[in-house]
């Protein structure tokens, strides 16, 4: 599921700006890097389900993860875990309770971007 209605896509930030943010809310950054591509990640258990909420970003001046590189943020996306093949985005039934959470946790997210 996308979170195209979150307007922090296409967002050029600092990237220590972006990870401060980020894991002040929760979000892990856990070595997902390369110089390039960044994915700060937050884990949602729902009853028995885990599902992962994923704010993908990119380097557009500079290295990840030196803190003057400036990231473009790309559209959030949700993901269900399924042990042992990894993540599914497509043809899912998100919970509310799930979407809701996301949508709040995004919506920090965004407003400590812009402060």
């Amino acid at each position: 599921m996308k979170f195209e209605h979150i307007e922090i896509a296409d967002k050029e930030l600092k990237f220590e700006s972006l990870h401060y943010a980020a894991e002040s809310l929760g979000f892990v950054h856990a070595e997902q890097w390369d110089y390039e591509r960044v994915m700060f990640d937050l884990k949602i258990h729902n009853n028995q389900e885990i599902y992962y909420l994923r704010v993908p970003a990119y380097a557009i001046k500079g290295d990840i993860p030196k803190e003057d590189t400036i990231v473009k943020v790309m559209t959030p996306i949700l993901g269900k875990y399924y042990y042992p093949h990894g993540v599914e985005y497509a043809g899912e039934d998100f919970p509310k309770t799930v979407v809701e959470k996301c949508n709040t946790k995004l919506t920090q997210l965004l407003e400590a971007v812009n402060k």
